[in-house]
């Protein structure tokens, strides 16, 4: 079981669920959080709006999957993300010791469904 983790672009959220969603893959927790890579938080434009300072709004997913799933959950992140500019995101894969479905007790890759 894996833990990935990506930051991304606000406007890629709808095209990476999307993907997402086309790989059967569709437990997702999304979150608005604030950050800044190699671009060190450098103005940009972001629908007609002007965002500046040192922290860049951005998009954090969460998803837990079996093994089985990790290659197709970052290609469809990747896909949906690039755009080949500064900014696109990172993606961290961390492995999961143990994942518990509260409702029914279930353990391990059955919980994560």
């Amino acid at each position: 079981m894996k833990y990935i983790v990506a930051i991304i672009q606000p406007d890629r959220l709808e095209e990476v669920l999307r993907l997402l969603e086309e790989k059967e893959i569709h437990l997702v927790t999304a979150s608005n959080v604030l950050g800044r890579g190699r671009q060190k938080g450098i103005a940009e434009v972001y629908r007609s709006h002007k965002e500046a300072g040192t922290l860049l709004r951005k998009i954090k997913i969460e998803i837990a999957v079996n093994d089985a799933f990790v290659q197709a959950t970052l290609d469809a992140i990747v896909t949906g993300a690039r755009t080949g500019q500064i900014g696109d995101g990172k993606i961290f894969v961390l492995n999961l010791e143990e994942c518990l479905r509260i409702r029914t007790g279930e353990t391990g890759g059955l919980a994560i469904g």
